[in-house]
C-alpha cells in the first residue's frame, strides 16, 4: 500500500470561528467547493460531499471534531469511478490563530498514488477559493 501525504498551508485574514464555519457549513462549502458538505460532526458519524444532483462526490467518517481548532475525517472517492477501489485516506484541518490571521494546515495522508495525483490538483483550487471567499467575499472562478 502507498502512503503518500499532501500538506497545504495558507494564512487567511479571518477568525478561527469563521474559518471553522466555512469548513463545516453546507452553505459555505457550496460557495467555494461547488458542493455541499453534510455531517452532524459527531466523532464516528458519516461525512459526505454532495453534488447538486445529490450524487456523493466523496464520503468518510468523522475522526476528530474540536472546534475551532482541529477537524479530521476519512475520505473515500465515490464519484470518480477509477478511484472508487482505492483505500480510504484521511484529511485533517488544523487552525491556529497567528495575530490577525489564521494559519490553516490541511494534511491529506494515507494516500495511494492515484488518489494523491487527483487531490494534489484539487486542494490548491479549493483552498485558494476558500481564502478568497473569507477575505474578499468572492470565490475564485475554478473553471479550467
Amino acid at each position: 500500500m502507498d502512503n503518500r501525504t499532501f500538506i497545504y498551508i495558507t494564512y487567511i485574514a479571518t477568525t478561527p470561528e469563521k474559518l471553522w464555519k466555512a469548513l463545516t457549513s453546507t452553505e459555505f462549502t457550496k460557495q467555494y467547493w461547488g458542493r455541499r458538505i453534510e455531517s452532524d460532526w459527531k466523532v464516528g458519524s458519516p461525512v459526505k460531499m454532495l453534488m447538486d444532483d445529490g450524487k456523493i462526490d466523496w464520503q468518510g467518517e468523522v475522526l476528530k471534531y474540536e472546534p475551532p481548532h482541529l477537524l479530521s475525517y476519512t475520505f473515500h472517492f465515490e464519484w470518480i469511478e477509477q478511484l472508487r477501489s482505492e483505500p480510504n485516506s484521511r484529511v485533517t484541518f488544523a487552525l491556529e490563530q497567528k495575530g490577525k490571521v489564521v494559519k490553516l494546515t490541511v494534511t491529506h495522508d494515507e494516500l495511494s498514488q492515484n488518489v494523491y495525483a487527483d487531490i494534489s490538483k484539487g486542494w490548491p483550487h479549493i483552498l485558494s477559493s476558500l481564502k478568497s471567499l473569507l477575505e474578499t467575499g468572492n470565490v475564485l472562478d475554478l473553471n479550467d
